[in-house]
């Protein structure tokens, strides 16, 4: 894991894990400063090293950055920590019907 709970990252506060998939781990965080909860999504250590998976993964950044649409999480961030990549986003909680 990237990060550990509690750790600073820029201007976030690692709060907790909120999963990992084939290609990242998704934190969640605390920006104190403008005081919301975001999302931040970490590309794991094994694509530190495949440059067109790192341009393409800022490319996806900066693309959805630039969109507004309701079914869109908008990405408020994009940086490096430490050599780890990731994007911070709006925190989404979506509740499916029983």
């Amino acid at each position: 894991m990237p990060f550990a709970e509690g750790e600073t990252v820029g201007p976030y506060r690692i709060t907790d894990r909120l999963g990992q998939g084939g290609m990242a781990t998704v934190f969640r965080a605390y920006h104190p400063n403008l005081d919301r909860y975001v999302a931040i999504k970490v590309l794991h250590p094994s694509f530190k090293e495949d440059s067109s998976f790192l341009a393409r993964f800022q490319r996806e950044a900066q693309i959805v950055a630039k969109l507004e649409h309701p079914n869109i999480v908008p990405i408020y961030d994009y940086s490096e920590h430490n050599g780890a990549r990731g994007a911070a986003s709006r925190r989404k909680t979506v509740k499916y019907p029983d």
